[in-house]
This record gives C-alpha cells, structure tokens and sequence, in this order.
C-alpha cells in the first residue's frame, strides 16, 4: 500500500509540474495571436473601372493597429520585366537609340508612404527584406547591361525619374494620418490613383514597425479592370490588330471630317 500511496504521489508531482509548464506556455499562444492580429487593413475603391471617360482615380487605405508604432504602407505591382531603350549622341550631333536597357524583378508600379521617414524607423536589414524604398529596390531588381556599380546606378536613377515623372513610382512621408484612442491606433490616407497605371492587380502591404523592425503586416488587395468599349478596342488590338487599325483610321477620318463641317458652319477660317 505505502508504494502505491508512493505512486500516487509521484504521479501528482509530474502532473503539476507538467500543468505548471504548460500554464505559462498557453498564456504565451494566447498573447502572441492577439499582437499578431493587432494591424488591419481595408483598402477602399479596391475595384477601379477604366471607361470611355476615366482619368485617374482615388483608392483610401484604413485601419488600426497598436498605439506606439509607426507605419508604412507599399502599394505595388506584381514584379516583372522591362525594356527600355538607352539613347545617346550618335556622332555628336544626334540623338538616337544607342542600345537596350533590360531590368528583371522590377514592379511596374511602386508607391511608398511612411508616417516618418524610412530610414529613420527602419533597419537597412528589415527595408532589403520587405523591399521599401528606393534603396532596397535598386538592390532588389536585375539591370543589364551594367558593367560596374557606378553604371548601375545611373540607370536605375534615371529609370526611377521615368517613371516618377508618369506618376508611376512614389515616395513620401508624413501623409499619413493617425489618431489614438483607449491604446489603440487607427490610420488613414487617400491616394491619387494614376491613369497610367495598367489594368491587373496590386497589392496594398501595411507594416506596423517598431523599434527599427516589422512587427506585423496586413494586406489588401486593388483590381483595376477595363470595360465597355475600352475592353472591345483593347482585346481587339491585341487580337485582331488589322481590324483594329482599320476602325482607327476610320475613326480618324471621322473626326477630321466631323471638325471640317464645324469650321463650315462657323463661315471658315479668318
């Protein structure tokens, strides 16, 4: 009977010290999944229509996330390839196409926005990571040729003015606006949606960043799609090109004759 008792007792010792183990553990999944589901985000106008009569549009992002940390927000294309055309004094005198500038991992569209400076709430590590900045994406993408880090750079400098000056590629800080509450932090900014920017879909990534890390990250997602008769011409373009160059010139045609008759009418030229 003693070493039964004796059993017992063991037995009740372990399970306590399992029981006592576990405890802290379970507390410890219970507050890693709470901080984990902290930061939201919704991205409002996420389906932009291009029609007869777009020109650009606007696209807010909102959410919350924990007081006390700062944020930035990517809203990016998928990364793919381009090609642009080097161009050059060809005998000191003209300027012609001199070669081909090929650029891999590269998005087509890149825009940044941070409640502070990025370099300033972000690690070097943590930016090449998440690829945020112009920085890391020059660090990211592929450009050749480039025979040298001095040639490199040059290119992606002037790839980066290209595309800025279409409104394609962006970067700012202090746009966004937060307000705290109870400790908690929610955010807000409204974007201007460029018309440039292609049909397909782009990803909005938030990062709540702190102590010059990613903490958590939440994400949505923006579909811009072509409609109507802007879809008709631009599949017709793709696939039935003769077709589509001959309504063109039609319609080309058209409308010189369309403002010919308006000049007419008006008694012509004086």
């Amino acid at each position: 009977m003693k070493a039964l008792s004796g059993q017992r007792s063991a037995v009740r010792i372990i399970y306590h010290i399992i029981l006592s183990l576990m405890i802290p553990l379970f507390i410890l999944t219970i507050s890693t999944s709470k901080a984990s589901a902290e930061l939201t985000v919704k991205a409002n106008h996420d389906h932009i229509k291009i029609d007869f009569f777009y020109h650009g549009s606007t696209v807010s992002v909102a959410g919350n996330t924990d007081s006390g940390t700062d944020l930035i927000i990517k809203i990016a294309s998928p990364e793919g390839h381009e090609t642009l055309k080097q161009k050059g004094k060809v005998g000191g005198v003209l300027w012609m196409n001199t070669g081909t500038l090929n650029l891999e991992k590269v998005p087509n569209f890149y825009s940044i926005y941070s409640t502070k400076n990025i370099e300033d709430i972000l690690s070097t590590d943590e930016m090449d990571k998440y690829v945020i900045g112009y920085p890391a994406l020059s660090r990211n993408i592929e450009i050749k040729p480039a025979s040298n880090e001095i040639e490199r750079s040059k290119w992606f400098n002037e790839f980066v003015k290209y595309k800025e000056s279409s409104d394609l590629y962006k970067t700012s800080s202090g746009k966004i606006l937060t307000s705290a509450k109870d400790g908690k932090q929610s955010y807000y900014i409204l974007t201007a949606w460029p018309y440039q920017a292609p049909p397909g879909d782009y990803l909005v990534t938030v990062y709540a960043v702190k102590d010059k890390k990613v903490l958590e990250m939440a994400q949505a997602k923006v579909n811009v799609e072509q409609v109507g008769i802007v879809k008709v011409l631009a599949s017709m373009a793709k696939s039935k090109a003769a077709l589509y160059g001959i309504i063109s010139i039609a319609a080309a045609l058209l409308a010189g004759f369309g403002v010919g008759l308006i000049f007419r009418k008006g008694g012509g030229a004086h």
